[in-house]
């Protein structure tokens, strides 16, 4: 039974990453979209993908962490 649990928490921890993983990937794509469509608004468009890189990251620290 203790097996079980086991997989069943890294199932857990391998969804988050997963879903971490697509997040980042999603923001990197519409930021480098937005830096495309309008060049003059880089920095402000970097400052935002990396907030939004940041909290899609915490994503899988908390299915690492809270999984166990």
């Amino acid at each position: 039974m203790h097996i079980i649990a086991e997989i069943s928490g890294s199932i857990q921890g391998a969804l988050g990453c997963l879903g971490a993983a697509l997040g980042v990937g999603l923001v990197g794509t519409k930021a480098v979209e937005a830096v495309g469509r309008n060049p003059g608004a880089s920095g402000k468009i970097l400052v935002q993908g990396i907030l939004g890189m940041a909290l899609a990251e915490a994503v899988a620290f908390y299915s690492l962490f809270l999984g166990k």
